[in-house]
């Protein structure tokens, strides 16, 4: 019990500080950070609800969401699990991603994630070639992570990751370190309820660096006979990564032998925006060998100008000779922009 008070202090300690230094800035932060793809989250079930997914997500998806969640068991009583996801985001950008958890050191699970962002192959533009010059780049963003996590009491899990961001775009790259650090508190109460917290994308910041940004100059053009190739190369600014604090419940307000109907909500605050929630809801029917899932979701419900609040998706999953096999899909309808839709394939085993 003093370990999880100590956890939880720290938890409020951090997340007191990052709320005191945004109260402090009189300017909104809004577009001031790097790699904002960590921001995306991953997964079907996660995007169906609106992000609200801090105090459910297990397993492999935990990892991307709350690696503290990693170590708890699949509800069919599964260890390990294997995740692939593929979300068709807008503007032709395609985001994927892999986790994988295995036990390890008694109780406890290693998890190792991925998530890459391919924003295509566009043409090179000038001020003087406005239709192209004939060259094409492309950009692209990656993520992996190692994760650890483990019950330090049969109802309170931790769990940390420390992953590699990096960023590029044409001959530019940018890379750095981050960590996540998460709990999940299963409690007795309400049908079950579960409290989380997680510190996502702490870490340092982020500088392009690359042939694009040298240049040849000249540092006596007043006298004839100096050198006019002088190699430079410009200073690019460093970037924060999107650091978030996230807090989340998890309800059963509905919990029969076959069915449950679970509503979820999460508090939200990064160091590039204002605090905001994110609230959902999941309709559960379970059966020995097949579950189906029916979820909807409403996000950054405090924050204005957005383009979408609203999601929906489904899952399923069957077990086949003590392995589950899982499909989900979710359905984001933008109002400006076009659908974005995610589908997974899992197995739990």
């Amino acid at each position: 019990m003093q370990r999880i008070i100590s956890f939880l202090t720290l938890f409020a300690l951090v997340a007191a500080v990052h709320g005191q230094d945004q109260q402090n800035s009189d300017q909104s932060r809004v577009g001031t950070t790097a790699a904002t793809f960590l921001t995306l989250g991953a997964g079907a079930p996660g995007a169906s609800l609106g992000h609200a997914y801090t105090a459910t997500a297990t397993g492999a998806d935990a990892l991307f969401w709350n690696p503290g969640g990693a170590a708890i068991r699949h509800r069919s009583g599964q260890r390990s699990g294997l995740m692939f996801s593929n979300n068709e985001w807008i503007a032709g950008i395609t985001y994927n991603t892999a986790g994988l958890t295995i036990p390890a050191g008694g109780a406890g699970v290693v998890g190792l994630s991925i998530a890459s962002v391919d924003y295509g192959t566009m043409k090179v533009r000038t001020i003087a070639r406005p239709e192209g010059t004939g060259e094409t780049f492309s950009a692209s963003d990656l993520s992996v992570g190692l994760t650890y996590a483990m019950p330090l009491t049969p109802n309170f899990y931790f769990g940390g990751t420390s992953k590699l961001v990096r960023q590029s775009i044409r001959d530019m790259r940018a890379r750095t370190m981050a960590i996540d650090v998460g709990f999940v508190l299963l409690t007795d109460y309400l049908n079950g309820l579960k409290v989380a917290a997680s510190i996502m994308n702490f870490g340092g910041k982020m500088t392009m660096r690359g042939i694009n940004s040298e240049i040849q100059v000249d540092l006596d053009p007043q006298h004839e006979g100096s050198s006019e190739s002088i190699p430079a190369r410009i200073k690019m600014d460093a970037w924060d990564l999107p650091m978030s604090f996230k807090f989340g419940i998890s309800l059963p307000v509905v919990k029969t032998g076959a069915t449950e109907l679970v509503v979820l909500a999460d508090a939200n605050q990064t160091n590039d925006n204002n605090l905001n929630a994110d609230l959902g809801a999941q309709f559960t029917f379970m059966t020995r060998m097949l579950t189906f899932s029916a979820r909807a979701g409403y996000k950054d419900a405090f924050v204005d100008n957005v383009d979408s609040h609203l999601a929906y998706g489904a899952g399923l999953d069957l077990q086949l000779s003590g392995v589950r096999f899982g499909f989900d899909y979710a359905y984001i309808p933008f109002d400006l922009l076009d659908r974005s839709q995610t589908m997974d394939f899992r197995i739990y085993f």
